[in-house]
């Protein structure tokens, strides 16, 4: 079935919703009077039932109205744009916001209070204003493009947007954050892939959260995207419930790879409001990182990172394993074992230094 027709049948509503699959409590459905809720088929039909990893991503929760621990932009991303929907954090990066559609609302996204809702307007009008600062900024040499997810506009439109950012001098690089791998895999359509590959260097980061999102369908998207030259990465969230526990992580790692997705990020979940019931403690994030690392191949390693709230960036959390730091780095290894490593600086044995 084409994605578009796939669109056309978006659960929206609870209600419409398998009846084994409707939340408990009744008053759920008062979510998605704030948060929207959209569903396509293919990926209500990768749930196996209720309360399982893919429905707490999708199906909307009474938890998201009681949380008073987080706030509406954590990352501080309304007063670092210099125009609507662009935001300039970092020196040389930018993102640029092109949609407010994506064709799953994930239930603890970061733009959650804005993502398909009549707040988060983009128009012509500011896509032109970002490429005017963009062309305007030259120190922005990697431009992110992001939404909603940008891989739902039209091919065409697409095509234009792309032609347009190649066409300021400064920008080098060009990246999309699309979960419509994971999410819709059948927009990936090789006219698709045609319109993206004339634009590299081009790289794409996706966003699979647990080994069930990895389908057949979705390892055709990739291997397609892949063929075509573009660089695929996974930037995985870190969700309570849903993927919180060594093994899962360990498998998601492995089957990205085989459908050659490079682990790029593991997130530790932002602090969105309406999100506070998918956090994990930092603890949590760190052992699954110890069971990874020295224990999987390095290209399976991704960085766990805190996005800093307020703006400050994203911050890479790692186990530590040093001991002691002075002449000697005293350390121990992933197995546990400890090792040193000499770090006084001397000339080579044997060697005259010349005066």
């Amino acid at each position: 079935m084409q994605w578009r027709n796939l669109l056309k049948k978006n659960i929206n509503s609870i209600s419409a919703l398998p009846p084994a699959l409707q939340p408990d409590n009744e008053e759920a459905a008062r979510v998605v009077t704030r948060y929207p809720m959209r569903i396509n088929p293919y990926y209500l039909s990768l749930i196996r039932k209720k309360q399982d990893p893919i429905w707490k991503q999708a199906v909307p929760d009474i938890q998201e109205l009681n949380d008073t621990v987080c706030m509406a932009d954590p990352l501080g991303e309304e007063h670092l744009s210099p125009v609507p929907n662009l935001v300039h954090k970092y020196p040389d990066r930018a993102l640029f916001l092109v949609t407010s559609q994506c064709a799953m609302y994930c239930r603890f996204c970061t733009r959650k209070r804005k993502v398909g809702t009549k707040s988060m307007v983009i128009s012509q009008d500011t896509i032109e204003a970002g490429l005017d600062y963009l062309k305007k900024t030259p120190a922005v040499r990697d431009v992110l493009v992001s939404g909603g997810d940008p891989l739902l506009l039209d091919d065409d439109y697409l095509d234009w947007l792309l032609a347009s950012l190649r066409a300021i001098p400064s920008i080098e690089i060009i990246r999309i954050g699309t979960r419509a791998p994971c999410t819709l895999p059948m927009r990936i359509t090789t006219r698709l892939v045609k319109v993206l590959k004339r634009y590299h260097p081009l790289y794409i980061n996706t966003h699979f959260n647990h080994p069930l999102e990895i389908t057949e369908e979705s390892s055709r998207a990739c291997t397609r995207l892949a063929d075509a030259g573009i660089p695929l990465g996974c930037q995985t969230v870190l969700l309570r419930g849903v993927n919180d526990q060594p093994e899962i992580i360990q498998e998601l790692l492995r089957k990205l790879l085989m459908i050659r997705v490079k682990p790029y990020y593991l997130f530790q979940g932002d602090m969105t409001r309406g999100t506070n019931h998918f956090r994990t403690s930092i603890e949590c994030g760190l052992d699954i990182m110890r069971s990874i690392i020295g224990h999987m191949s390095g290209l399976a390693v991704p960085t766990y990172a805190v996005d800093a709230p307020g703006g400050g960036g994203k911050i890479p959390l790692t186990p530590n394993y040093i001991k002691e730091f002075g002449e000697k780095l005293v350390f121990s290894n992933y197995c546990g074992l400890t090792c040193s490593y000499d770090n006084q600086r001397t000339e080579n044995r044997g060697q005259k230094t010349e005066k």
